[in-house]
């Protein structure tokens, strides 16, 4: 295992109390949620439930970074109090949901291509690489195919000129497990190339052609801090936490792109969220500035809970957390939640155990 800090979040628990109760729930000494599902927001929801800690003691919530998969599928089998992914949920699996489903889109951040080439250079004197690549829609494509194989290849080191590559193996980094940050990727490289939708198309799950997996962004960053020469797809906040390089993207418009908070901004102002669901995406974003791969995470809760008090407690804190909360995403590495969609949130919460 590298030295350098990889930030592992399977589980964040912690206390919790209502603050913000109605009458009927003034004597409630203490209550328990459990939810679980995508690793995209852990970092985040860990900063929130700490915080909310420091205002509300008696409330336990426990939740579990086990990738969206897992998370939607406890959702449907009863299991958790709420779910969390980074695609939302399909209406196929709403329908078996039937104490119904509503989607809250209550974070959003990058998808960033994170590389480890800072062994080699510390080694190699003549091996000259900046702390971001330049990497063409084609060449991130064929990397993932299995295509291209090397970091000198002339499709890497004719978009970074002056640039020393390592004659070195790439060694491409995927998810095992069943991930929505894999979705949004794969999503993206079958709306910009036909040869991947052909072969792999899109899905939290893909028959990966090429590297080695690794469970949530955090199996993934650990491998890439471990292996000279690999490349992995990860939530931005991992990266940077973790001190890796991220590439500059070849966006639509032909622009190397850097996941910045204004380039990850401007890609969401063109995604509408209809108001029946508050899911949607945009898979290669046409604005010039726009950072190609981006995504929502989702809050998934129940329509109805028997509990009145969970559904209370659940329905307070994503009102801290759309307003408060949002305040922490930024220094994270998240994009906080436009005006407009706190206000399609507050309103689709507001119909939980309607």
């Amino acid at each position: 295992m590298s030295a350098r800090r990889v930030y592992l979040l399977p589980l964040i628990a912690v206390s919790l109390s209502i603050a913000s109760c109605t009458g009927d729930h003034r004597n409630i000494k203490h209550i328990s949620l459990v939810g679980a599902g995508a690793s995209f927001p852990a970092p985040l929801y860990e900063r929130w439930l700490s915080d909310y800690n420091q205002k509300n003691p008696n409330v336990e919530i426990n939740y579990q970074a086990i990738g969206s998969s897992a998370g939607v599928q406890q959702l449907i089998e009863g299991t958790v109090d709420f779910a969390a992914s980074d695609v939302g949920i399909t209406s196929e699996q709403a329908a078996k949901i039937k104490r119904g489903v509503i989607a809250l889109p209550i974070t959003a951040g990058s998808i960033v291509l994170a590389y480890n080439l800072r062994q080699v250079a510390q080694q190699s004197p003549q091996v000259n690489v900046p702390t971001t690549l330049r990497l063409p829609r084609q060449v991130y494509v064929d990397i993932f195919l299995g295509k291209i194989t090397n970091w000198n290849h002339p499709g890497i080191a004719a978009a970074n000129p002056g640039v020393s590559l390592p004659n070195l193996p790439i060694q491409v980094v995927h998810r095992t497990d069943g991930s929505g940050t894999t979705s949004v990727l794969t999503q993206h490289l079958s709306a910009i190339s036909p040869e991947w939708k052909r072969k792999l198309g899109a899905g939290k799950s893909v028959a990966w052609q090429v590297g080695i997996g690794g469970k949530g962004n955090e199996g993934v960053t650990a491998l890439i801090q471990q292996i000279p020469g690999a490349i992995g797809y990860v939530e931005y906040v991992y990266a940077k936490q973790n001190k890796l390089p991220v590439a500059a993207l070849e966006n639509k418009s032909g622009n190397y792109i850097t996941p910045t908070p204004k380039s990850v901004a401007q890609t969401l102002e063109s995604v509408k969220l209809p108001d029946n669901n508050l899911i949607a995406f945009i898979t290669d974003p046409t604005d010039a500035q726009s950072y190609p791969v981006v995504t929502y995470s989702w809050l998934l809760t129940y329509h109805q809970y028997p509990n009145r008090v969970k559904a209370q407690v659940l329905k307070n804190f994503v009102d801290w957390v759309v307003i408060e909360g949002q305040k922490s995403s930024l220094e994270l590495g998240y994009i906080p939640l436009s005006k407009k969609v706190v206000l399609q949130v507050q309103s689709a919460v507001n119909k939980i155990a309607q």
